[in-house]
């Protein structure tokens, strides 16, 4: 983790606010402060640490409930007075039992989310090859196997195109979508390149 707490600016009252997101689905649980002792204990203990306005004291997330959060990265914005703090949750974010505080577990995922979630879930079945799992299957069969797939969906779904069924096509595009994340954690690419080549080529056709 490359982050520094003199690249910090604390407000008057020593406090700088900390947006907290899930490192893997992106979904922000809460926005809590940090001063600099509360900043400091996270970065000692890889978990988050905060400053509570409303008690006057420091507060470690989960110490009584056990819904701690591991850090995963934390980054600093561009005026130095605004953080965000990625963690993988052990278990919900609010205090209401909600997983964030603005969002009820009802909320439906974006599409953005959603991949990542998904995502997440294919990595863990390449690390652990649960038995009876259709991804394990794929990742045991190997790459050939996956490209295979890859094409074959994408065929299906340009097949579906050309018909008028709608849901035939959000079926096909479905399976086409799986198969491509399985092909990307095969070959060691996150989403979070995609998304950064995807911004480039964005910024690349604003200057055209």
């Amino acid at each position: 983790m490359d982050f520094e707490i003199d690249q910090v600016k604390f407000d008057e009252r020593g406090l700088v606010p900390s947006i907290i997101q899930d490192a893997q689905t992106r979904e922000v649980l809460t926005l809590a402060y940090m001063n600099r002792e509360s900043l400091q204990r996270a970065l000692e203990t890889n978990e988050t640490w905060f400053w509570s306005r409303s008690r006057n004291e420091l507060w470690h997330k989960g110490e009584t409930s056990g819904n701690t959060q591991l850090i995963v990265d934390i980054k600093i914005d561009c005026d130095g007075d605004a953080l965000v703090v990625l963690v993988s949750p052990a278990g919900p974010a609010c205090h209401t039992g909600a997983r964030s505080c603005f969002a009820d577990d009802e909320a439906t995922f974006s599409l953005s989310q959603t991949l990542d979630q998904l995502y997440g879930l294919i990595l863990d079945r390449q690390r652990e090859r649960p038995a009876n799992s259709y991804t394990t299957y794929l990742f045991d069969q190997g790459l050939d196997k996956i490209l295979k797939k890859v094409g074959e969906e994408a065929t299906e779904t340009v097949v579906a195109a050309k018909n008028e069924s709608q849901k035939e096509l959000v079926g096909e595009a479905s399976d086409l979508f799986y198969h491509l994340l399985v092909l990307l954690v095969a070959r060691n690419i996150s989403l979070d390149q995609i998304r950064e080549e995807l911004v480039a080529r964005h910024k690349a056709g604003e200057k055209q």
